[in-house]
């Protein structure tokens, strides 16, 4: 796992971390492999202001980014089907992101490795 950000002097710093997978299989893990139904329509819920995700320790999937909020939005207004919104999703390549709620599986299960800091380069 990887995050960056800027040191005080303006550099920025890639944030290298070890995530143990074996540890946080035992916390309550919900995974979506693909933009699906069961996917639409967690976003759809969880936009319209429903807390499906205080149900989870991690939510691990598809980003509902600008690359598909359109389909998403047409689906949540009924301007399209589950099916065509899926069939439209099927084209557009999953940007994959990892959400960690609850803290207690941050301190069992990330593990800071290293800050490296990116010269121009780099970038």
């Amino acid at each position: 796992m990887v995050t960056e950000r800027k040191t005080r002097n303006g550099i920025p710093q890639l944030n290298v971390y070890h995530f143990d997978e074996t540890l946080a299989s035992q916390s309550r893990w919900l995974h979506f492999d693909e933009y699906n139904l069961e996917w639409l329509d967690y976003v759809v819920a969880c936009r319209a202001g429903e807390k499906l995700w205080q149900q989870y320790d991690i939510v691990e999937g598809g980003v509902a980014n600008d690359n598909v909020i359109d389909t998403v939005e047409d689906y949540t207004m009924g301007i399209i089907s589950a099916e065509q919104a899926l069939g439209q999703l099927r084209y557009k390549p999953v940007n994959h992101q990892l959400c960690i709620i609850n803290q207690s599986v941050i301190n069992r299960c990330l593990r800071f490795i290293e800050a490296v800091p990116l010269t121009p380069n780099v970038l």
